[in-house]
């Protein structure tokens, strides 16, 4: 075989493989994760006795996106990252998977037993977890924002859980079946359309906008001597 063709299949082997995990961290993009998490909203807002549940769920999703949303405009707009920690804001696909995917599949287990929906709930930080390493694998993040994200969803959701674990009446999560299949359904709906978030560079504008830079810093420039 020669060297140019062997080079070839290797190229095509690691592509190949790049977009395996492009397909992974597709479950942690904001075109799925931002539209499911108003469905899940919306499901639990429309059922009276769950109206509570559904404003736990807004302000610990919102309050997780906003502090993602706050890390990067910090380090876009002014620079502010950690150089030794190659830190530049947490990781939004880690961040809102370990937040959304956890709370996604406990209320889809809601009318199971304990302990299937603990096991649902573990499953949920797992695939978070995996969205994590994806975004290592596809080189978008470093290890430190990955670890940084997944421990700000997971402590979102953590939050949500113990809340309504103080919850005395059990039913309160338990959704009509047509509830919990469109929670169900949009997810899946959006994953099939493989379009991804411009957030990235949406916040890159923002951040120039309302910071003092003239572009938005980067990584780069993070470990450059001078800026």
């Amino acid at each position: 075989m020669s060297r140019k063709r062997r080079y070839g299949l290797e190229r095509s082997s690691k592509d190949e493989k790049e977009m395996n995990w492009q397909v992974v961290t597709f479950f942690g993009d904001s075109t799925v994760l931002l539209p499911s998490a108003a469905v899940l909203f919306i499901v639990l807002f429309l059922r009276k006795d769950s109206k509570q549940l559904a404003w736990h769920w807004a302000l610990l999703f919102g309050i997780t996106g906003a502090i993602v949303c706050a890390s990067k405009l910090a380090f876009m707009g002014w620079g502010i990252g950690i150089r030794e920690l190659d830190f530049t804001g947490f990781s939004g696909h880690t961040a809102l998977s370990s937040a959304f995917w956890p709370i996604l599949l406990w209320l889809l287990c809601a009318r199971a037993t304990p302990a299937l929906r603990f096991t649902a709930v573990v499953f949920g930080y797992a695939l978070a977890g995996l969205v994590g390493y994806s975004r290592l694998m596809v080189h978008a993040h470093s290890t430190s924002e990955v670890i940084a994200g997944l421990l700000l969803g997971a402590a979102g959701s953590a939050a949500f859980l113990l809340l309504q674990s103080r919850v005395r009446d059990t039913h309160t999560a338990q959704l009509s079946f047509g509830g919990l299949a469109s929670m169900l359904i949009i997810p899946a709906l959006l994953l099939n359309t493989g379009a991804k978030a411009p957030t990235q560079s949406l916040l890159g504008e923002i951040a120039v906008k309302i910071g003092p830079l003239e572009k938005p810093f980067t990584r780069a420039d993070l470990h450059k001597e001078f800026y």
